[in-house]
C-alpha cells in the first residue's frame, strides 16, 4: 500500500522564513525544510493501481500556479487540545479553486470524497500531548501571529508518498506536474526535487 497526499511546495527562502519561526514550544515536532509543504489534498493508503490512476488524472488538472503569501500563523486542535501549529497561506481563493481541482481527480481516480473543509496552510509543529504548556503555546501564536511573508508561487503540482517512523513522517516527492502560468502555458518541467 502507498500512503498518498497531493500538495504545493513553497520556494527555499519562504521556506527558511518558516524554519526562523519555529520554536519556544518544548515538546514539540518542528518541520524539517524537506516536510514544508501545503497540502492540497490528503490521500491516505491505496493500492498500486489506485495510485496510478490518481496519478493520471492528476497528469490532466489544467489549472493556474497560485500567487499567495504567508499571512499569520495558527493552531488545529483535538479534543480541546493544541495538536498542530501552522501557517496560514492567504489569499485562499487561489489555493480552494486548485484544490477543488485536484479533489475532482481524486473522485475520477475512485477516491471517496474529502469531508473536511479546506483550509490552505503550512504544518509548523506538531505536538504531542506531553508538548508544551497551554501559556508556551499561547506566547508563541502571539509572537508569531504578524509572520508574512511577500508574494511567492508554487508552480508544481505534487504526488507525494508518505513513510511513517518513530520521529514522525518523511515525505518522497514521486511524480511533479507543471501548473499553468500567468500568460495560460504550462512551463517545461526540470529535474529539481526541491
Amino acid at each position: 500500500m502507498n500512503r498518498l497526499f497531493i500538495a504545493l511546495r513553497p520556494p527555499a527562502d519562504v521556506r527558511r522564513s518558516l524554519l526562523d519561526a519555529m520554536g519556544g514550544v518544548p515538546g514539540a515536532r518542528w518541520q524539517e525544510d524537506a516536510q514544508l509543504h501545503c497540502t492540497l489534498r490528503f490521500v491516505g493508503e491505496v493500492d498500486r493501481p489506485q495510485a496510478e490512476d490518481l496519478a493520471a488524472a492528476l497528469a490532466a488538472v489544467h489549472a493556474e500556479t497560485p500567487c499567495v503569501r504567508v499571512s499569520g500563523v495558527g493552531r488545529f486542535e483535538h479534543k480541546g487540545r493544541t495538536d498542530t501549529l501552522w501557517a496560514k497561506l492567504a489569499p485562499t481563493d487561489p489555493l480552494r479553486h486548485l484544490a477543488h481541482k485536484v479533489e475532482q481527480a481524486c473522485l475520477r481516480a475512485g477516491l471517496a470524497p474529502e469531508r473536511r473543509a479546506y483550509l490552505p496552510h503550512v504544518t509548523l509543529a506538531r505536538l504531542a500531548r506531553s508538548a508544551g504548556a497551554s501559556l508556551e503555546i499561547e506566547a508563541w501564536l502571539a509572537s508569531r501571529s504578524g509572520l508574512t511573508t511577500g508574494d511567492f508561487t508554487m508552480p508544481h503540482l505534487i504526488l507525494y508518498q508518505s513513510y511513517l517512523g518513530r520521529d514522525g513522517a518523511s515525505y518522497e516527492p514521486v511524480v511533479r506536474w507543471p501548473l499553468v502560468g500567468a500568460d495560460g502555458t504550462r512551463p517545461v518541467v526540470t529535474g529539481s526535487r526541491g
